[in-house]
């Protein structure tokens, strides 16, 4: 059965770390782009990061540039985001989720949620507090 695994998740202080991997089984995770997205209580979704089957195509929504790096490991089937100098705005569920693209395609219309997604996971709690 394909599906995503998400792990990686926990309760940090403001100015911690995290990273989180998101490893998919039953099919192959090189013919995919990916996206991590968060949902906060009380708010809409919104993506975090895409990558796209290039590691040429990436996007960061503005909140995050600079503090977390998105990565793919196609032999590991699995990808990551790692999270620096994590606020507490940023405490939300985190889920990946995959979209078959072309190769040489720009990832931010996935994380703007312009594509179904085909795979997706059941997502990570991240809490950022004191």
């Amino acid at each position: 059965q394909a599906r995503f695994v998400e792990s990686g998740g926990g309760l940090v202080q403001p100015g911690e770390s995290l990273t989180l991997s998101c490893r998919a089984s039953g099919f192959p995770l090189d013919t995919y782009a990916i996206g991590w997205f968060r949902r906060a209580p009380g708010k809409e979704r919104e993506g975090v990061s895409c990558i796209g089957l290039s590691d040429l195509y990436t996007y960061y929504r503005d909140s995050v540039k600079g503090r977390f790096t998105i990565s793919r490991d196609n032999v590991a089937n699995t990808a990551y985001l790692r999270m620096n100098s994590l606020k507490p705005e940023d405490t939300a569920v985190y889920f990946c989720a995959a979209v078959a693209l072309p190769w040489h395609t720009p990832v931010q219309p996935m994380c703007d949620g312009g594509h179904v997604f085909d795979y997706r996971g059941q997502g990570t709690q991240v809490t950022v507090s004191f």
